[in-house]
């Protein structure tokens, strides 16, 4: 979803980071062989999400929602030479794909696949993660949250993604909707959590940059 001018979008893209080849590749095979190719962050969005992780320089990241791999590997390029990336995905039948391009990129060792329900895998964790990043599951979004809250660092940074949902947000909710409600109520929890400062950003369908305070 775009909120800009599709002129003026093609003019932002144009004059942003290209997207490296490899992910170009990946792109290319997740359209052809998995459903839902929709769900990938896209060239820009993953441009952003690789510029964000640099500035931080995390020594730890957790991803929840792998799908082929695309945000995992532009988060990877701002981890620090020692750093790790655990990523947490439901769909056991991409893992082979993601390691595949996990093991062509220059992080593949510092990536660590983890398959099933991130409400079970994440309290098994022991690590404390300098960003994170959920784009999984709405219903869940909130739970999630609560989940990892305890385990970011001070000055660590949460970044959600499709908090706009479509724009669902801001039309009539549907009572029937649960994941146009998640969101909504996501939102208005970060708003409001004092533990954290929060920045909703209108970029494709809505960014939101959380900072544990």
């Amino acid at each position: 979803m775009h909120f800009l001018p599709e002129n003026l979008d093609k003019y932002v893209v144009d004059h942003s980071e290209q997207e490296p080849k490899l992910l170009q590749q990946l792109t290319r095979e997740t359209y052809q062989k998995v459903l839902q190719p929709i769900m990938l962050s896209g060239p820009y969005q993953g441009r952003i999400l690789s510029m964000i992780s640099k500035l931080i320089r995390p020594k730890t990241i957790l991803e929840l929602g792998t799908f082929t791999g695309y945000a995992t590997l532009c988060l990877a390029e701002g981890l620090q030479e020692n750093g790790t990336l655990h990523t947490i995905d439901i769909n056991e039948e991409l893992v082979d794909f993601q390691r595949n391009y996990f093991d062509k990129s220059d992080y593949g060792h510092q990536i660590i696949q983890h398959t099933g329900s991130a409400l079970d895998i994440i309290p098994q964790l022991d690590e404390t993660f300098d960003l994170i990043f959920i784009d999984a599951d709405k219903p869940n979004y909130s739970n999630y949250y609560h989940l990892i809250i305890d385990k970011l660092n001070t000055g660590g940074v949460i970044l959600s993604d499709n908090v706009l949902w479509h724009g669902k947000v801001v039309e009539p909710l549907d009572k029937k909707d649960k994941s146009t409600k998640a969101v909504l109520d996501y939102n208005t929890l970060l708003k409001n959590d004092e533990r954290i400062e929060t920045v909703l950003l209108p970029i494709r369908d809505g960014l939101t940059i959380s900072r544990k305070i």
